[in-house]
């Protein structure tokens, strides 16, 4: 379920819009499980998902210098990408509208769905008790020449290259880790192999439900009768950006 964290920062209102674009497969499969999927951090395609800033690297022993011992500090590298494997992501577009650039972006076919809800939808719908899921924004910086707040595993996963920053990403977390019979974190054996499924309650995350610009009539009614068979009662749209424009 929702837990508040410090170091994630939320939007100022509750009711901020979210979005969160797929193909009509995914759609059926998250009625199907009433599950949303979190997928593995190094899973995600970025290769610098869970890593720090150059800056980062380069400043460390002077921010650190008579804290934290040198041979200790070039371990801090290796410890950081540990995380990666235990940690497990679900992406939204934090947007009062819907976007262009995101249809292009995740859609590589007609059949495209995105699925409207607000920061405020994501936390309640989120029942799963054996799961602790934190959600904030994602900060964009210069990974050349900016300064990543340290002292947090989950402060790599909420830092993103300028060059996303079109993404206005919203992200819910899981972190989770296996122990050992002696206490010790077993780094060797990550809780999920591609992800996890998480348990939520559709009526309360889904608003509304809009079609790509680009998809056929046909889905329109697909779509409007797989939600009535599953009995989501939702609003199914047609994209506003397929509107015709009037002079």
């Amino acid at each position: 379920m929702y837990k508040d964290h410090p170091v994630f920062e939320k939007p100022e209102d509750e009711n901020a819009k979210i979005w969160r674009y797929m193909d009509f497969n995914k759609f059926v499969s998250l009625l199907d499980k009433s599950a949303l999927f979190f997928s593995r951090a190094d899973k995600l395609g970025d290769p610098f998902e869970g890593s720090y800033s150059k800056a980062n690297v380069r400043l460390r022993p002077e921010v650190y210098k008579d804290k934290i011992p040198a041979n200790v500090l070039k371990t801090f590298s290796e410890f950081s990408k540990l995380h990666i494997r235990f940690t497990a992501i679900n992406c939204w577009h934090l947007n009062e509208y819907e976007s262009a650039a995101m249809w292009k972006l995740y859609l590589k076919s007609d059949d495209g769905i995105a699925l409207r809800s607000t920061f405020k939808g994501l936390k309640d719908c989120l029942k799963d008790e054996n799961e602790n899921i934190f959600i904030g924004k994602v900060k964009y910086i210069d990974y050349e020449t900016e300064w990543m707040p340290e002292g947090n595993s989950f402060y790599p996963f909420l830092h993103k290259r300028k060059s996303f920053e079109n993404e206005q990403e919203l992200r819910a977390i899981i972190q989770k880790y296996r122990y050992k019979k002696n206490g010790e974190i077993g780094w060797s054996t990550p809780p999920f192999d591609d992800g996890v499924y998480v348990k939520v309650d559709l009526s309360v995350l889904i608003d509304k439900i809009y079609l790509a610009p680009t998809s056929p009539r046909w889905l329109f009614e697909l779509v409007k009768s797989v939600t009535k068979m599953y009995k989501l009662d939702r609003d199914v749209l047609q994209s506003s950006l397929d509107d015709v424009p009037v002079y």
